[in-house]
């Protein structure tokens, strides 16, 4: 299977502020302080990045493994998010989604733009073709609790600039997730029913009622990891490269995951790698 052709019959949706302290880093904060939540450390709500044949810049597919595509945006602060994306079936009936079930899991980039200029948060997340990440090497989910596979897996992410590389986002385990498994999961499922439009969140029901009786699934970008000093103050530049690594710690040292980077032999055959570069 071609992933990325599958995944142009899915609907694109991700959860913000799913790690503790993203959105401080983001720039992010002072916009989602209108967002009241029940508890602490919930995530703030989930927003659209592809809604097929949708009639804005959300019918613009901009998923590609390869390269991330500036469109002459370079100045307004791209960033990479590291994320995990879960690929899933749902159910939806008499307008609701009644269920979620994640079938695989892949290493993502939520890439960003890093403008505060007041507008929903979604346009800063598809400004064109190729402007989001997915690793093709995806790996089933064997079931969705802290007891499968998923709950062994970290997040880690770099880029390579003129040859040096460095750490963007801090290496941060799945399960350290505000939100994931089943609290996520029905979480997410309210969310989709029932979110509203405040602050730079929309209502999601709009865009499931136009396109979700034809679509295969649903993608979801999980939330970003926080960053490491460099990645809070680098922005991407033309000719970077992206790596974003799903790996699973049990398995693999973040040894094996450096020399993998810096182009060593190394086998890694429980992990989900993204390379892209910004062009």
């Amino acid at each position: 299977m071609n992933l990325i052709e599958d995944l142009k019959d899915y609907l694109g949706f991700a959860v913000a502020g799913n790690f503790a302290n993203h959105l401080g880093e983001a720039g992010e904060a002072d916009e989602f302080s209108v967002i009241k939540t029940t508890e602490k450390d919930a995530p703030k709500g989930m927003f659209p990045f592809y809604i097929k044949n949708h009639n804005s810049f959300l019918g613009t597919y901009p998923i590609c493994d390869e390269i991330i595509l500036t469109h002459g945006r370079e100045n307004d602060n791209l960033q990479v998010e590291a994320e995990v994306a879960l690929i899933c079936d749902f159910v939806y009936e008499n307008d609701q989604v009644i269920d979620i079930i994640p079938k695989y899991f892949s290493a993502f980039n939520d890439c960003s733009i890093r403008v505060q200029d007041g507008n929903k948060l979604s346009t800063k997340k598809n400004w064109g073709e190729k402007t989001k990440g997915i690793s093709q090497d995806i790996i089933a989910i064997d079931n969705f609790t802290d007891k499968g596979v998923l709950s062994k897996y970290h997040i880690s992410s770099f880029i390579k600039r003129d040859g040096i590389v460095y750490d963007y986002g801090t290496t941060s385990a799945v399960k350290s997730y505000s939100y994931f498994f089943d609290k996520l999961k029905y979480w997410m499922i309210d969310i989709l029913n029932c979110q509203e439009d405040c602050g730079p969140l929309e209502e999601l029901g709009q865009f499931l009622k136009v396109a979700a009786k034809d679509a295969k699934g649903i993608l979801i970008a999980a939330g970003a990891t926080a960053y490491t000093d460099f990645g809070k103050k680098n922005f991407l530049k033309k000719d970077d490269e992206i790596f974003v690594y799903v790996y699973n710690a049990h398995a693999h040292s973040f040894q094996d995951i450096m020399n993998d980077m810096c182009g060593m032999d190394t086998y890694l055959g429980q992990c989900s790698k993204l390379h892209q570069i910004v062009q």
